[in-house]
């Protein structure tokens, strides 16, 4: 099975936040709602992902809200910033969208927003894109991540079919980030407290150390790119594992920002295809 990146058009969903929980101390998550989702769709990937948009403060937007317009009329610098997400949850019937955002005090853009947002604040969204569900034909299942990819990873072990095997690795800054997780299947979860170490040193340790069991795996990979790339290699040319059965990225980039990280995404990408090609 191919996993190939679904994109549905840039349509703009508006809605507004329901509610906010904190999960862990650097985990906060947003519910979303509004008759702005009816038209909303994410059940058929579990790592289905929106963009939300942040305005730039001072900024006077069309009314209502045009992306179309914005692009054409204001400059570039106008226009709102972009940040991709995992939807965590979607309930079709209450048009609920859950949102996890990783949270670390002022810095960045999202999760400060995240924390700080209150019940009735306007939300705006393009997507959902996605491509990756758990294979129910697969033997067993890796699933590997670090927080950016907890949420789709937590969607996935709830999707996993009745005692469908599967061994899972998140690394996380210490014991209290750990969270619940919901699953059918047989899972061996291993949570990595990542303390003072490098970010993705504990992940591509467990992976390398680990006993894979026997019958094609089904693979989701995903975190800071400096980890996926030694991840993607190590699945790929030790392991021999075939790309058709491996989802497997970078969700974001140490030293990066966003607009960084998607500038320097597709040379990073061409990179480590040609180091595998080589190998």
């Amino acid at each position: 099975m191919t996993d190939k990146p679904v994109r549905k058009g840039r349509k703009l969903t508006r809605g507004q936040v329901l509610r906010v929980q904190w999960i862990t101390p650097h985990m906060i998550r947003v519910v979303i709602g509004g008759a702005g989702l009816s038209g909303f769709r994410a059940d058929e990937f579990t790592d289905h992902y929106v963009k939300l948009l942040f305005k730039v403060p001072g900024v006077a937007y069309p009314e209502p809200f045009d992306m179309e317009a914005v692009r054409r009329d204001l400059p570039r610098e106008q226009w709102p910033k972009m940040r991709s997400y995992t939807v965590r949850s979607w309930d079709p019937h209450a048009l609920e969208l859950s949102i996890d955002f990783v949270y670390h005090g002022d810095e960045g853009l999202a999760g400060p927003w995240a924390a700080g947002s209150q019940p009735g604040d306007e939300v705006l969204l393009q997507g959902p894109g996605g491509a990756y569900t758990p294979d129910p034909a697969a033997d067993w299942h890796l699933l590997v991540g670090d927080e950016s990819a907890l949420p789709a990873i937590a969607a996935s072990l709830e999707a996993l079919p009745e005692g469908a095997p599967a061994r899972v690795f998140v690394e996380i800054s210490g014991p209290g980030e750990e969270q619940e997780l919901v699953t059918p299947g047989d899972v061996k979860l291993v949570w990595l407290h990542r303390g003072d170490a490098p970010v993705g040193e504990a992940l591509v340790k467990a992976v390398q150390e680990l006993e894979f069991p026997a019958g094609e795996v089904h693979a989701f990979v995903h975190g800071e790119a400096g980890c996926v790339k030694r991840l993607r290699r190590h699945l790929r040319v030790d392991r021999q594992i075939p790309l058709e059965r491996l989802s497997i990225s970078g969700y974001w980039r140490l030293g990066d920002d966003d607009e960084g990280w998607r500038a320097g995404k597709a040379d990073w990408n061409r990179e480590v295809e040609a180091a595998e090609a080589t190998a």
